[in-house]
C-alpha cells in the first residue's frame, strides 16, 4: 500500500507546487522572530465554528485615529498568522483594525485529520464556516465600523463561495490572486477534478499529492514560485523553522477536489451575475499558482467588479518585492474608501 500510494504522489505530485497543512494539540499562541516582531498590542485566541472547530484568531488595534474600519485577512492555504505581521503593520498604519486567523487545518487551528501535516479539506463551504465563525465573535463585537475584507489565493475563492453572507458583514473585498483557476494547469483541471473525484470514491481523499520529506522551511528560495524578495521569503522560512507546528505539508486529494468543484461553481455562467459585494481583483502578471486569464475573465462578468494586473508579479503580492507591494497597496487605497486620508 505504501508503494502505490509513493506511485499515486508521483502521479499527480507536482500539483502540489500549487499549494504548499500540522496540528497544536494545546492553544498557540502568537509566534515572534528578530526578523517579524508581533505588532504591539496583539490580542490573540480562539473560537469555535458552528461545526465544533477551534480556529486560532489574532486581533490588532489601528495606529492612529479616526479608525477607519476593520480589515478581515482571509489568508491563503498553507498560510498561517505569523506570516501577515508586515501586512498588519501597512493596514493598521492606514487607521485600519486588523483581525486574520487560520483556516482549519493550517496554522494554529484544529485539524481536521489524523495526519497533522496533511493539507485536507472536505468542502471548501467548511472554511465559509470558519471566516463567519471569526467575523462573528471578532471582527463585528469589536468593531461598529465599516468592514473590509482582504483576501489571498484560496481565501479568494471561499470569499466568492460565502458572498451571500459575506455581502451583509463587508463593505467592500480586495482578492489578491484568487484561486479561480490553477496557473500552472490550464485546461487540465478538467481532468483533475474528475480524476480527483475518482479517488476520493476508491478511499484515497486523504493520499498526498506529493510525497516529500522536505523539512519546515527548507525550501531554496531559487525553487520559489511566490515571490521575487528573498528577504521576505526568508522570513517565512525563518518563522516555519523556528515554529514548525505552523507548517501545512502537501495538499492531499481531497483538498484538490474540494477546490476543483469550489473553482467550477464560481466559473458557473450563472454564478457571476448573483454578486453584487464590490470586489477588487488585483492578479498578479507572472503568477505560475493560479490562473490570471481566470481570474479576469470572471471579474469582466460581474457588475460590481473591478480587475488589476500587476506585470511581472508573482503569486504573493503582499509578500512581493517593494516594486509590486507598491502598485498593490495602490490598488487597495484607491478601492477601499479613506485608505488614502
Amino acid at each position: 500500500m505504501r508503494n502505490a500510494h509513493a506511485r499515486l504522489g508521483r502521479l499527480v505530485g507536482s500539483v502540489s507546487d500549487l499549494f504548499s497543512d500540522r496540528l497544536p494539540d494545546t492553544f498557540m499562541d502568537l509566534v515572534a522572530h528578530p526578523d517579524n516582531p508581533i505588532p504591539a498590542g496583539a490580542t490573540s485566541g480562539f473560537v469555535t465554528t458552528e461545526d465544533g472547530r477551534r480556529i486560532r484568531f489574532a486581533r490588532f488595534d489601528a495606529v492612529g485615529s479616526p479608525l477607519k474600519g476593520m480589515v478581515t485577512i482571509l489568508q491563503g492555504r498553507a498560510e498561517f498568522i505569523e506570516k501577515y505581521f508586515e501586512t498588519v503593520e501597512d493596514l493598521r498604519k492606514r487607521g485600519f483594525a486588523v483581525v486574520a486567523f487560520d483556516w482549519r487545518g493550517q496554522g494554529g487551528s484544529e485539524r481536521v485529520v489524523s495526519n497533522p501535516r496533511l493539507g485536507y479539506v472536505y468542502n471548501l463551504h467548511e472554511y465559509v464556516r470558519d471566516a463567519v465563525a471569526v467575523l462573528e465573535q471578532v471582527s463585528l463585537p469589536d468593531c461598529p465600523g465599516l468592514h473590509y475584507g482582504l483576501c489571498h489565493s484560496t481565501g479568494g475563492l471561499v470569499a466568492l463561495l460565502g458572498h451571500v453572507c459575506l455581502r451583509t458583514i463587508f463593505e467592500r473585498m480586495v482578492l489578491a490572486s484568487p484561486l479561480i483557476g490553477l496557473g500552472q494547469f490550464g485546461y487540465s483541471q478538467r481532468i483533475l477534478g474528475p480524476l480527483s473525484a475518482i479517488m476520493m470514491t476508491v478511499g484515497l481523499a486523504e493520499v498526498a499529492l506529493k510525497v516529500t520529506d522536505t523539512d519546515p522551511g527548507s525550501v531554496p528560495f531559487a525553487d520559489n514560485s511566490l515571490t521575487h524578495d528573498e528577504a521576505r521569503f526568508a522570513r517565512t522560512m525563518a518563522l516555519l523553522k523556528q515554529a514548525p507546528e505552523l507548517d501545512t505539508g502537501p495538499a492531499s486529494i481531497g483538498w484538490l477536489n474540494a477546490a476543483c468543484r469550489a473553482m467550477r461553481a464560481v466559473r458557473a455562467y450563472d454564478f457571476a451575475p448573483q454578486v453584487s459585494l464590490p470586489l477588487l481583483f488585483v492578479a498578479a502578471g507572472a503568477d505560475r499558482v493560479v490562473s490570471s486569464p481566470a481570474t479576469e475573465e470572471l471579474a469582466s462578468r460581474m457588475r460590481a467588479a473591478g480587475y488589476v494586473e500587476i506585470p511581472g508579479a508573482r503569486h504573493e503580492l503582499m509578500m512581493e518585492a517593494n516594486r509590486f507591494r507598491e502598485q498593490f497597496w495602490a490598488a487597495f487605497d484607491a478601492f477601499i474608501p479613506g485608505s488614502r486620508e
